[in-house]
């Protein structure tokens, strides 16, 4: 096995280690720093610099190098921490991450920044402590453990030069006889012997313990294994000591011979440390690494697997006979259905993660932002183990920062401000998540300023935007994801070019989700995001226009009701409005739109299907809604092309494929056709209908 096959396990567990590490330095206390938090960021640094050793990462090495030594310092109290330093370490690990990416994409990391944070972090060593840091200072020891075992009479006789005594605690067979493949890839084992609870191989190797560990610990935890080394023993095996009392396990390089003495003894010019934690028993790995790649292909297999059902279900249902020689067929239809439901749920999980990888973003975003901005800023995070599908969960990201940092900046006001009309000088910015029917609701939050309704109206008129007085607040602060809409005073690096909310409204429209906005002014704004658990399966309704069945999402379809000749509306432009509970809605014949032959072209006869999108409210007219059903959507552009007004296409239980109607496009591509004059069909009982004089 190459040792470049451990790359893609170094790139994720570092990832993590780095996600860990940015954390704990953000809660850190400056002024009474907790010792668990600097030991657990000190842990991460080294596991970090020495996996990037292993695998000849030398700028990713050398950097955390340095940064580990000045967290050692500061862990034992040497390196007095300060918010300036906290942001330097923080900088310090963007740049490793920035480094871990170059080197995932087998590029060379920036150099320029390398040398830049080297200097940085030296010159804090020289200025703090009085030291540099440029040679390969040894990190002290980790706090001493209860000491191990001592290795058996037969593996110390064959410590010599050179050699290595790996012991393997409470490691599995299955786990140990991949670690010792491992080993023999990495020099050659000379003996091996031991059982389930210590398992001890002496290797001869030229690699150093802390390589060797770095790669063990892809595979079992880091308090399972023991290094023991002698470099440069001139002592016969003899002359080690048969004392019964347990000894520590040597150092890694520092050691250059075995302690003879008990842990408490000081003689001798080489001391024994020990470089383990505390021991625990180990449990069973409750978790494995699986490809996203094949988690979509079981999704597709099963999503499959329903539509066959479902093929099978009709055929059953259209057969005369449902007498007693079916009805054991019937039974078993019933429990392959409900077999085939549980297998999807449980499937459909497995992409299922917590909102918490999303959030554990944001405390980063808001303290880098509010110091921009000279504000403090509270963060609060509800709902945290809500799960949303993966897809989902990647791209959401991006406009849920978009939304925290324009709380930030044009919401929560500077701390004299607050203070001024009493409020507290930190302002609050809550975000949360939780499950409402189908869907996944996620909150931003703020106790700021609020929107100010005229302000608003006042920028969209000056921005040549068509607005009103009459506007409802929902549909006012629905501007603010206008397009190169902005109420900044003035441009900064957080906002202020209009930029970035139009992006937010898009991406999370094309997730099938809606964003709204509730804001009341002097308490604060909540920005709303309602999106789908999951892509892969849509619970839908089936509608016929003419030969052809759609499907509407069921999280768009508002009501229906039979449309009543005095309640229909002829508008200039071709365009037709329905009057629902004194509300005009812009009608759309979806047989017009889509070209459907052989449809019902009089409204007064088809079904008004009211739906949502966009956050605004239209009627559909249909010819007969067929009911409701979950379908699993198959991409319509993988397949064949981007068609306007359709979002997906899925196959029905007969095995004719259904298309999956998108709300908003389908609007925009009715005012396209009646703007361009291409309509197909001249409905003549639309245009009949009597102006109506709207306010």
């Amino acid at each position: 096995m190459d040792i470049a096959d451990f790359f893609d396990t170094f790139f994720e567990e570092a990832e993590e280690l780095l996600s860990d590490m940015e954390q704990h330095l953000l809660e850190l206390d400056v002024d009474d720093p907790d010792s668990e938090q600097l030991n657990a960021i000190f842990r991460a640094a080294h596991s970090i610099k020495g996996g990037a050793g292993t695998f000849g990462f030398t700028v990713l090495q050398k950097t955390t190098h340095i940064l580990e030594n000045l967290l050692d310092y500061a862990r034992k109290g040497e390196l007095t921490l300060r918010a300036d330093l906290v942001d330097t370490f923080l900088e310090a690990k963007d740049i490793m991450h920035e480094q871990l990416d170059a080197y995932r994409s087998e590029e060379e990391p920036n150099q320029e920044a390398f040398e830049r944070i080297c200097q940085t972090l030296q010159q804090i060593a020289l200025d703090e402590i009085g030291e540099q840091l440029d040679g390969p200072a040894t990190p002290a020891a980790e706090p001493q453990a209860p000491s191990a075992p001592a290795p058996s009479s037969e593996a110390k006789e064959k410590l010599a030069d050179g050699h290595l005594l790996v012991a393997l605690l409470n490691v599995n067979d299955k786990d140990r006889v991949l670690l010792v493949e491992e080993l023999e890839q990495l020099g050659e084992v000379q003996s091996q012997s031991g059982d389930a609870k210590r398992y001890e191989v002496i290797l001869k190797s030229s690699d150093s313990a802390d390589d060797i560990e770095a790669v063990m610990c892809f595979i079992i935890e880091p308090d399972q294994i023991e290094i023991m080394a002698i470099e440069g023993a001139t002592e016969p095996a003899s002359a080690v000591s048969t004392t019964h009392e347990p000894e520590a396990p040597v150092a890694v390089a520092p050691a250059p011979q075995v302690s003879t003495e008990k842990p408490s003894a000081t003689a001798g010019p080489a001391k024994a440390v020990a470089k383990e934690k505390p021991k625990k028993a180990a449990a069973e790995s409750s978790s494995i690494r699986v490809s996203v790649d094949k988690v979509d292909q079981i999704i597709n297999l099963v999503g499959e697997l329903i539509i066959t059902q479902s093929m099978l279900d009709q055929t059953v249902s259209d057969l005369e006979d449902q007498s007693v020689g079916n009805s054991s067929l019937q039974n078993g239809m019933s429990l392959l259905q409900r077999n085939a439901r549980d297998l999807q749920e449980a499937v459909m999980s497995i992409r299922m993660i917590p909102m918490e990888f999303v959030f554990s973003r944001f405390p980063r975003v808001v303290r880098d932002t509010a110091g921009k901005l000279g504000k403090e800023i509270e963060l609060i995070t509800e709902g945290k183990s809500t799960e949303l599908d993966k897809s989902l969960v990647e791209r959401i990201t991006d406009p849920l920062t978009h939304l925290v940092r324009n709380s930030l900046d044009h919401g929560v006001e500077m701390p004299d401000v607050r203070e001024a009309i009493g409020k507290p000088r930190t302002g609050k910015l809550t975000l949360s998540a939780r499950h409402q029917g189908g869907n996944i609701l996620i909150e931003v939050r703020d106790d700021g300023a609020g929107m100010d309704r005229d302000r608003l109206l006042a920028k969209a008129r000056e921005n040549g935007i068509n607005v009103s007085d009459t506007m409802s607040d929902e549909e006012v602060f629905q501007l603010i994801f206008a397009p190169g809409f902005s109420t900044a005073k003035e441009v900064t690096d957080v906002s202020g070019r209009g930029v970035g909310m139009d992006v937010v409204k898009r991406n999370i429209q094309s997730m099938g989700g809606r964003v709204e906005i509730q804001s009341k002014l002097g308490e604060g704004t909540n920005t709303r995001i309602v999106l789908p658990l999951t892509l892969a399966i849509l619970d839908g309704m089936s509608i016929k226009v003419g030969g052809e069945t759609f499907i509407l999402p069921l999280s768009t379809v508002l009501e229906s009701l039979q449309p009543s000749k005095d309640d229909m509306y002829a508008m200039a432009g071709d365009d037709v409005v329905i009057k629902v509970r004194d509300e005009y809605l812009p009608v759309i014949a979806i047989h017009e739109v889509l070209n459907v032959e052989n449809a019902i072209t009089d409204p007064t006869k088809s079904i008004a299907v009211i739906v949502q999108g966009e956050g605004r409210r239209y009627a559909m007219l249909v010819d007969e809604l067929i009911g409701q059903q979950q379908v699993v959507v198959k991409n319509l552009e993988d397949n064949y092309r981007k068609v306007p007004g359709i979002s997906a296409a899925t196959i029905l239980g007969d095995g004719s494929v259904a298309l999956i109607l998108d709300i908003t496009g389908l609007h925009r591509l009715s005012r396209y056709k009646k703007e361009a004059g291409k309509k197909v069909v001249n409905n003549q009982n639309l245009s009949s209908f009597k102006e109506a004089e709207l306010s």
